[in-house]
């Protein structure tokens, strides 16, 4: 019995998601199979690959026929390199040491060049986010400008029309004058301090004379007459 190693489809529409089995060639696609190695789903990225490496590895060393897509799955996943790897060593090319010595070293560079990939991809998945966000940018800011002058002339189309005979009044109204500013007041000197008279004890006046107290009366006399 010829054996095949395909792809199963699973899944729903627009959505595909594939088994990796082991079937008769005989038999239909989505029909009975002899073992289920895998799955392989190709609708992330990088896609996702799941393998039972040994299982995979026996049934190609028994005459199992991989499809071409199973059989690229097969040589990223480095089944391909071990069977040839093990060919080798059957022919006495080299040991098994040997042959897992370079295996592993295939596997490491293979590795590293699926890092440097998906990095290489994610650097270009963020480049292309920032255009993407910068495009937008001018987008929304063409936008708000547009948008500024729409409401601008709108503004300016509903604003009240003011008479031109209004705006001339306002134009030749006189300005105002300024109040004039309030004089200073003078202020009020002080008075002069009145020194007051100083009191003279009255020892020190002298004591009026007889004489003259004998000539008042006759004074009086002579000035009631001269009156009369």
């Amino acid at each position: 019995m010829a054996t095949k190693l395909r792809l199963q489809r699973r899944g729903r529409k627009n959505y595909p998601f594939y088994q990796i089995i082991v079937a008769d060639s005989r038999a239909p696609r989505d029909g009975k199979y002899i073992e289920r190695i895998g799955s392989y789903n190709p609708n992330t990225n990088p896609a996702t690959i799941t393998l039972d490496f040994d299982r995979a590895l026996y049934w190609l060393q028994t005459g199992a026929q991989p499809t071409d897509t199973v059989r690229n799955i097969l040589s990223d996943e480095g089944v391909m390199m071990k069977k040839h790897l093990l060919g080798g060593v059957t022919k006495g090319a080299f040991d098994e040491a040997e042959a897992e010595k370079r295996f592993e070293a295939w596997k490491n560079n293979k590795q590293q060049s699926t890092q440097s990939q998906k990095s290489k991809d994610e650097e270009k998945q963020r480049a292309e986010e920032k255009s993407r966000m910068d495009a937008e940018k001018e987008v929304n800011k063409a936008r708000a400008e547009a948008t500024a002058k729409r409401k601008a002339e709108e503004e300016a189309a509903n604003a009240p029309v003011v008479p031109v005979a209004e705006v001339v009044e306002t134009a030749e109204a006189p300005v105002a004058e300024e109040a004039p500013v309030a004089e200073e007041v003078p202020v009020a000197e002080e008075a002069p301090v009145v020194k007051e008279k100083a009191e003279v004890p009255a020892e020190d006046v002298p004591a009026a004379s007889e004489e003259s107290k004998d000539e008042t009366p006759a004074a009086e006399e002579k000035k009631t007459e001269a009156a009369e």
